[in-house]
């Protein structure tokens, strides 16, 4: 790639690409083409400048995908600013404390997200932007925002009387070592805390995908994964618009239905996912089809097996949209069985890994060079070590240098401090190991492991991924308890109904689960009792369980 500074990717795209299709919300007619994602992008920028918004300023944004979202994030980063995405999901209190935490001057968000906000919390902004249409929902007193709002239209035909065109695309000169976004992580340990994220990060990561990922012009994408989150945010907006792709939001829960839906209507050729919607959808269309008695027959004959994996691997390509090349998954760990399955019917399925201080790639594989059960190749911008007395046999912290390490966390010396080692590599707090390819294998986290009776290492992960597979469980959690071990499991209600099981036949049924899971694992990994739990456990926006919730359990 070319070298330009982060920002001036944009410049470039937006340029070359002026009158092709680049965002749109899923399920609307209105297409926003580069040439007017710049217009609209232009138009804030008038608006920021007459707000005395300078380089290096926090603007904060909230709310579900939209495109408006998109052009929101991407006028402040190339105006110079600094973009502070939140999560939609986030409460109220959260929300006060990043934008006040942040010194952000500006909020975008929907009405719905505003009506449970309070602006006497948030005394520093001077206004709140609409993400429908970008209308005032509020501003400050001795602002003119409303005046300003409402004439952008005609600001923007007095500077361009000719209309605006490609040649009017002029961003930031803004150096890569200038923070471009403040991502405030909301992790399995339950503690915020603001990641300065640098246009050098960005830029590692939009080069390595420009290498690698190789998306072309037109090339269409379905964002359902949080933007407000690095890894959604990296791959399904901010690199696919560098490279002329066309991406719609979803903007709505991406349920297996939902989406399937939705990969039909778009076909696109690219797929960014987190497990737990693969699985989700491998549970639904496969199991139901591999648990066939005729199927299961047919598949012990070996000519008769690679037809049928065909056939199914075929089925399942048109479920998502019949154009895909391939289908990215990352965030949390991969159910083994799944990922077996998709690997033997030849489904374009990669992992790769990464983390929000890492903007957030660590290391990544394409299908053909994907090492199974690996998160992938330590990217070429990057450096990983693992602590431990042999990293290749032995598991130890994951801990990471180069190009796409965070300048830090925002207003925080001491949590920058504890996760930096002496030398200068940042601590994951994943424990894994690596082989001499440099492929990453995950254990799980450090934060999580169990000690057990005798000292010996527990990763509560790994013990989970196996009782995921067995009949009825939905998903599954690890707890220990006065020196024994307690899964809390969610029941598959659908598969209950289906078969037309009673609930209260569910505790023989799991009690029949532990003691198949027992014969799995290790004598000091032997869980103790399974617990039936009622409510879907709370989970980042990555779907890891946030296990801190979850540990006074009696």
């Amino acid at each position: 790639m070319e070298q330009l500074t982060f920002i001036k990717l944009y410049e470039r795209s937006f340029t070359k690409n002026f009158d092709f299709p680049a965002l749109t919300d899923y399920g609307s007619e209105k297409i926003f083409s580069y040439g007017e994602l710049a217009k609209e992008i232009e138009k804030l920028h008038i608006l920021f400048k007459e707000c005395n918004i300078t380089s290096g300023d926090k603007i904060s944004v909230i709310g579900k995908n939209s495109s408006r979202w998109g052009i929101a994030h991407l006028a402040t980063v190339t105006y110079g600013a600094i973009i502070v995405p939140i999560l939609h999901d986030f409460n109220s209190n959260d929300v006060h404390h990043i934008i006040n935490h942040s010194d952000s001057r500006l909020l975008f968000t929907s009405e719905a997200i505003w009506e449970n906000l309070h602006e006497d919390e948030i005394p520093a902004i001077k206004g709140a932007i609409s993400l429908s249409d970008f209308h005032l929902l509020y501003q400050s007193e001795n602002e003119r925002l409303d005046k300003l709002i409402t004439q952008l239209d005609n600001k923007l035909a007095e500077k361009y009387p000719d209309g605006f065109s490609a040649k009017d695309i002029k961003y930031s000169d803004n150096s890569d070592d200038e923070i471009a976004v403040l991502n405030y992580t909301s992790g399995t340990t339950g503690f915020s805390k603001g990641v300065m994220i640098t246009g050098n990060n960005l830029s590692g990561n939009m080069a390595f995908a420009h290498d690698v990922i190789c998306l072309k012009r037109g090339d269409r994408l379905l964002s359902f994964l949080p933007l407000a989150h690095t890894y959604g945010a990296a791959f399904d907006f901010l690199y696919a618009l560098t490279e002329g792709a066309f991406v719609s939001f979803l903007g709505k829960t991406p349920a297996p239905k939902i989406l399937v839906q939705a990969f039909e209507e778009v076909k696109p050729e690219l797929i960014i996912s987190v497990p737990l919607i693969l699985e989700k959808i491998y549970k639904k269309m496969i199991i139901p089809l591999l648990s066939k008695r005729t199927m299961a027959l047919a598949l012990n004959i070996p000519v008769l097996d690679t037809r049928i994996y065909a056939q199914i691997k075929k089925k399942l390509m048109n479920a998502m949209g019949g154009k895909l090349m391939q289908i990215i998954i990352g965030g949390a760990p991969f159910n083994r069985e799944v990922e077996d399955f998709l690997l033997k019917i030849k489904f374009p399925v990669t992992v790769g890994y990464g983390m929000t201080e890492c903007a957030p790639l660590i290391s990544f594989s394409t299908c053909p060079d994907y090492v199974p059960h690996s998160c992938g190749k330590v990217l070429s911008c990057m450096q990983v070590r693992i602590d431990s007395e042999d990293p290749y046999t032995i598991t130890g912290e994951i801990q990471v240098k180069g190009q796409n390490v965070m300048a830090g966390y925002y207003k925080n010396e001491a949590a920058t401090k504890a996760v930096f080692t002496d030398d200068g590599w940042l601590r994951t707090g994943d424990l894994g190991t690596i082989d001499k390819d440099n492929n990453i294998f995950i254990r799980g986290r450090s934060k999580s492991m169990i000690l057990g009776p005798s000292g010996q290492n527990i990763y509560p992960e790994e013990i989970e991924a196996k009782l995921n597979n067995l009949p009825f469980v939905m998903e599954s959690l690890l707890i220990e308890k006065n020196h024994r071990l307690i899964a809390l499991v969610i029941p598959d209600y659908d598969a209950v109904d289906q078969i037309g099981i009673s609930q209260e036949d569910l505790p023989v049924i799991m009690d029949k689960n532990k003691n198949t899971l027992n014969k799995m694992v290790a004598s000091y990994e032997k869980i103790a009792e399974i617990r039936l739990y009622p409510n879907e456990f709370e989970k980042t926006p990555k779907k890891s369980i946030k296990r801190y919730l979850y540990n006074d359990i009696g």
